[in-house]
């Protein structure tokens, strides 16, 4: 039997989600409770990878068992056993063939960007000094929707077979003094979405414009685009499955 994770995590003390030989990951953590828990040894398979110290406020994963389960128990107790910057916020069970990562049709994050200093948001958003021209961001924003080769925001030396992401959503939106970009897409290349931070930023102080924003696209080439962010303000935000995959 297969059963969906639903869960949120604050990414400060893990090396990413992917269980490493050598550091600290959410996966790790998740597997040795359930393991713990079920008396067993428990692999999960995670909807995607985020990155060192990037927080979920949804993330999904995969776990077979052979018994059937009790999903309020069993989530009530993995959340007295797992660390506080863990939850679990429900337990699905799904078809047998339903794969957390496979079958997502789309992914949805948000980066969050502050203009002063906010002793409240200094682990959950990045800290920009100067003005930001935001209508010429969300323009830029847009015409990032023009384009599905996203080669040139991709972390160099990756294992992926195409470049090739579908968007639907490029928006900055502001929030109770907050600058928060929105990007939806049916997958996301590795420090996509910082890379692209990163350049709209570069745009928003002048330092970039649009038309080079097109010629870094048409480039293909990482280091013709912007710096990457950093982590802390990243937030993988929903996930999205086919209702078909439920039981």
């Amino acid at each position: 039997m297969r059963y969906f994770l639903r869960l949120a995590y604050h990414g400060k003390a893990y090396h990413g989600w992917q269980r490493q030989p050598n550091a600290m990951s959410v996966q790790e953590v998740i597997e040795h409770s359930l393991s713990t828990l079920l008396r067993k040894e428990v692999v999960i398979v995670g909807a995607g990878r985020t990155d060192a110290g990037v927080h979920a406020k949804e993330m999904y994963a995969h776990f077979d068992t052979d018994t059937p389960l009790d999903s309020k128990q069993l989530s009530y107790r993995m959340n007295a056993f797992l660390p506080s910057d863990i939850v679990i916020l429900d337990i699905l069970r799904v078809q047998d063939n339903a794969h957390a990562r496979f079958d997502a049709i789309a992914r949805k994050y948000v980066y969050q960007v502050v203009c002063q200093k906010n002793p409240f948001l200094k682990e959950l958003a990045y800290m920009v000094s100067g003005a930001l021209d935001v209508d010429l961001m969300n323009r830029a924003a847009q015409q990032l929707c023009n384009y599905r080769d996203f080669e040139c925001f991709s972390k160099s030396k990756t294992d992926v077979k195409t470049y090739i992401c579908s968007l639907n959503e490029a928006v900055w939106l502001e929030k109770d003094g907050v600058l928060e970009f929105h990007i939806s897409a049916d997958r996301f290349l590795r420090n996509m979405v910082r890379a692209i931070v990163g350049t709209l930023l570069e745009i928003g102080k002048g330092q970039k414009s649009i038309a080079d924003l097109d010629a870094i696209l048409q480039s293909k080439s990482r280091s013709r685009a912007g710096v990457s962010v950093p982590a802390h303000g990243l937030f993988l935000v929903k996930v999205t499955y086919p209702s078909k995959i439920y039981v």
